[in-house]
Order: structure tokens, then C-alpha cells, then sequence
């Protein structure tokens, strides 16, 4: 049979995603890259706002009505936080939830053999081990995601994931140690540990390994790869952890600090857990410890009740980190969250203006880093080719870079150090420095 996959949200799902399609393929499944061509199509689902839920509900009124005779399948967040989707999506045969994605082939074998609709949802309270799930990819890309954590307990206002994922769980180290070493021996280069909450790596449990503790154990395998990290909260990070990465050669001095807001009584508002100050000494902490240092965020605007005067202190505050990158988007209202009932909904013109505003504060900002680098050396791992002109690829610090191009042949997979001469704003240019090609 032929399967099709479509992943909404985030790298945490596409991970899930390929491990369903590897579960699938071990049960003689193939892939298809066409819904009207499959046997099988599996929507994985993203709740994060109520954009999401549309473009989901969307797709699967447009795999039923073009390809009536297959078996759909909705799994993830969206089913797991509103339980009543299966009355809502009469479309779908199979309704799975967040916590029960490694059991699609067994539910897929359910429904062909009874021809009844099949719901899996299981209860977050009930659930407190993490699913076992590894990813030992055959394919050719450069970068590899492993998933070490899952779940969250933080309860940000705004935020549905905590009933969408359920509490916090960790794979064990041993685990991702093992999926690893696969994942380099199959020639990946890239390593980026992620998780919905992965600062809360191991906190779940009574045992002392945390997130350090996974980068540090990586860090002395013996092998030619680079360790990348998903998004830090950044009241979890000490000043302990920060010298301990400094000591693991391989870590990316990249670090995505979720920010979503420069003002102190939003972030209140919003449930996070830290002021402005304490995020602006985190990140002069890891500029000072890591060179050519990225800092990049994710920013909301428009929360309920935001005054224009916060609005400005938001954006000043981006202004004054000076983000490598940053990711902007307007307040959703999600149900079942503290936000969702608060007075003074922002209305929809006023988010696009300010997310606009935000934007261009951040672009800004990204077209200084990039400048930054210009007159320093930085080792890139190459990613593709852009046939005639450029081999192309990311520093250590994500930043984009092009050389122009030495060989007929690819670089791909190969790491270079490149000194960089010029910057457009969008990509760095610059120059193979001598053979060092591992």
C-alpha cells in the first residue's frame, strides 16, 4: 500500500512524522508524494492557533473530496486538545492524539479489518512515559532531528500545548546516545536536539540528568558532527549551564530564546517566567562566552490589553537585543486558556500592523548580524548547490553563506572554513579558506 504524509507545525511533529513513515515502511508501506495516488493518507496535526486548525480542517476536506476511497488518518495536537474533533472531522477513518502517533499502523490494521471509524486519544493525566520513537533516516540530507523531550507544565496564558502535549517526559539518555551514532553513521553532519519544552529535559523524574547532561554525552562522541539546539526557555538556563557548553566543542553558538514579549507587565500577562533584564543579561552572558554568538526569538504581538505603549517598549527591547532572527507573529485566541478569557481582545488590524512594525525592528537587526560577520572566519557545513554560482550552506551560528563554485562535484555534507567578504543583507559571501574539507 502507499502512504502520504502531510506535517503541519512544528519540528517535533515533522520527527513523529518520519518515524510513523519509517513504523509504516517496516509493514511493507511505500511513500507517496501525491494524496490522489495513496491507499493511505496521515495528516499530522498542529493546534497552536487557530490558523493551524483551519489549514488542517482544510486539507482533509481536500484529500476526502479527491481521493474519496482512502483511509484517512488525523493524529497530533489538534485531536489530542480538542476531543471533540472526531464529531467535527466526519471525514477522517482513523482520529489519533498526540500520545498515541507510534500506534498508526496498528490502528490503520484495525479499521481494514472491522471498517469502522477508529478514535485513539488518550488521556495527558494517564500518560507519563514518553512515546518510543527513533529515527535511523536513510535519507541524504545534511541535518538530523532527534527528539529527547516531550510535553510541558509551564502554562504560559496563551498557551494551548500543555493540553495538546500533556507533562513533561524525556527519552533516555542511552536512547538518544544510540539514535545518534546511527544518525551520523548514515552520514548526517548535523545533530539538532529538539522537544516541545527542551529545557525541561529529565526535570519530570527524580533522576539529576538534564539537558547538559544530553550535550555534554553527544559532545564526546567520537565523530565528525556539529550539535545544533532547538528553542530554550530562558529562565532555565544558569550560568552553570553556559559554561559547561562552552566546553563542548561541537554545540552550535546558536540559541533560539523564546522571548514573545520586550515589555515586563505583557510578559506577566502572558505567564512567562522572566523580566526583560534577566533575558538581556542571558543573552550578553552568551555573547561574551560564545564567538560570532546568534541569538534568535520568537516574538508575539497583539496580546489582549497590549497598549501601544507596550507595544513600543516591546519593540524598542528587540531593537536593543539585536536578534540574529526572529520569528513574529500576532496572538491567537486558543479555547481552554487563561488568555482566551481575558477583556480587551487586540482586534486583527492592529496585530498585522504591529507584527509588521516587529518585523521590520527584526530585519533590522538581522541585516547588522550578518554585516557582523563580515572580515571573520566561520566553519560552514554545506548543504546543496545553487548550479552555476554557489555552494551553499550554514555556519556554526546558522548564518547563511555562499562560496562560489570550486567543483563540478558537490560539497555537500562537507564542512569548510570560509572567510567571509560580503554581506546582502540575506546571505553571507566568502571564500574556501585553503583544503579543509573534512
Amino acid at each position: 500500500m502507499r502512504a502520504y504524509y502531510y506535517t503541519f507545525g512544528c519540528k517535533v511533529n515533522q520527527y513523529e512524522t518520519e518515524n510513523i513513515r519509517e513504523r509504516l515502511e517496516s509493514f511493507g508501506y511505500e511513500t507517496s508524494a501525491d494524496h490522489k495516488a495513496a491507499e493511505v493518507c496521515i495528516v499530522n496535526s498542529c493546534t497552536v492557533t487557530s490558523e493551524a486548525d483551519k489549514k488542517c480542517r482544510q486539507l482533509i476536506h481536500k484529500i476526502r473530496s479527491e481521493n474519496p476511497s482512502c483511509i484517512l488518518v488525523c493524529a497530533g495536537c489538534m485531536t489530542q486538545a480538542h476531543r471533540d474533533i472526531a464529531q467535527r472531522l466526519p471525514e477522517c477513518d482513523i482520529i489519533a492524539g498526540s500520545h498515541n502517533k507510534t500506534r498508526i499502523p496498528e490502528l490503520i490494521e484495525t479499521f481494514l479489518n472491522t471498517g469502522e471509524r477508529v478514535v485513539a486519544i488518550t488521556d495527558n493525566d494517564a500518560e507519563r512515559l514518553i512515546e518510543p520513537m527513533t529515527n535511523y533516516s536513510a535519507d541524504d540530507k545534511t541535518r538530523a532531528y532527534i527528539k529527547i523531550q516531550d510535553g510541558c507544565d509551564m502554562h504560559c496564558s496563551y498557551c494551548i500545548i500543555p493540553n495538546a502535549r500533556g507533562h513533561i517526559r524525556s527519552k533516555p539518555l542511552g536512547d538518544i546516545i544510540s539514535e545518534a551514532k546511527a544518525l551520523i553513521d548514515a552520514g548526517h553532519k548535523e545533530i539538532i536536539l529538539t522537544g516541545i519544552n527542551l529545557c525541561c529535559y529529565g526535570r519530570e523524574g527524580s533522576g539529576k540528568q538534564r539537558l547538559t547532561d544530553v550535550i555534554e554525552a553527544l559532545d564526546s562522541v567520537d565523530a565528525d558532527f556539529r550539535i545544533r539546539l532547538s528553542s530554550l526557555e530562558p529562565e532555565l538556563i544558569t550560568d552553570t549551564d553556559i559554561e559547561r557548553w562552552a566546553a563542548c566543542a561541537k554545540l552550535c553558538p546558536h540559541f533560539h530564546l523564546s522571548l514573545q514579549s520586550g515589555c515586563n507587565e505583557v510578559l506577566r500577562a502572558m505567564r512567562r517566567r522572566y523580566t526583560t533584564d534577566e533575558y538581556s543579561a542571558l543573552c550578553e552572558k552568551l555573547r561574551q562566552t560564545f564567538t560570532c554568538c546568534a541569538v534568535t526569538t520568537d516574538i508575539m504581538v497583539g496580546f489582549p490589553a497590549e497598549t501601544e505603549e507596550q507595544h513600543l517598549q516591546s519593540l524598542k527591547f528587540a531593537e536593543q537585543i539585536a536578534f540574529a532572527e526572529a520569528h513574529i507573529f500576532p496572538y491567537s485566541r486558543r479555547p481552554d486558556t487563561a488568555a482566551d478569557k481575558l477583556p480587551c481582545q487586540t482586534d486583527g488590524r492592529t496585530k498585522h500592523r504591529r507584527a509588521a512594525e516587529m518585523k521590520e525592528v527584526c530585519l533590522r537587526s538581522r541585516r547588522g548580524f550578518l554585516g557582523s560577520l563580515v572580515g571573520t572566519v566561520q566553519r560552514v557545513l554545506f548543504e546543496k548547490e545553487t548550479s552555476p554560482e554557489y555552494h551553499q550552506g550554514f555556519a556554526d551560528n546558522y548564518a547563511p553563506v555562499r562560496i562560489a563554485r570550486i567543483t563540478d562535484g558537490s560539497l555537500r555534507r562537507h564542512f569548510g572554513r570560509v572567510l567571509i567578504e560580503s554581506s546582502d543583507g540575506e546571505w553571507c559571501y566568502g571564500s574556501l579558506i585553503g583544503q579543509d574539507i573534512n
